[in-house]
């Protein structure tokens, strides 16, 4: 992809607000070339954003998201995925205890719900 990427181009792409996408900007998260008023993102912040997107999908917050954004470009490709080693192994114990959270809260709940269940048809 060579081409740039106009500010409501990568909205639709990433299907995110503009405000998201300005808050990205503001953070430092996304740095796309800027013409007077307009913004164009390159290759880069294509790839960046992906990243962004994903690592909120794993429940990373915004400023680990920019820390291991930011080791890449201190110090390159094996130090980040070090880190990201490190980093994922972190979230799934995290993901993890929250499933076993989550999987007994339905089995509470499906306990309650039969037992009020019951008190109907009795």
């Amino acid at each position: 992809m060579s081409e740039l990427l106009s500010f409501k181009e990568m909205c639709e792409r990433f299907d995110v607000t503009a405000r998201t996408l300005r808050y990205y900007e503001y953070i430092e998260l996304l740095n796309p070339q800027k013409e007077g008023r307009s913004r164009f993102y390159g290759p880069r912040e294509v790839a960046r954003m992906t990243l962004i997107l994903r690592g909120r999908r794993f429940g990373f917050s915004l400023e680990e998201v920019r820390q291991w954004l930011m080791i890449y470009d201190q110090k390159g490709t094996e130090e980040q995925n070090k880190v990201w080693i490190e980093m994922a192994d972190r979230q799934l114990g995290v993901l993890d205890q929250q499933k076993q959270e989550l999987e007994a809260a339905i089995e509470d709940l499906r306990q309650l719900r039969d037992q009020v269940q019951e008190t109907l048809d009795s």
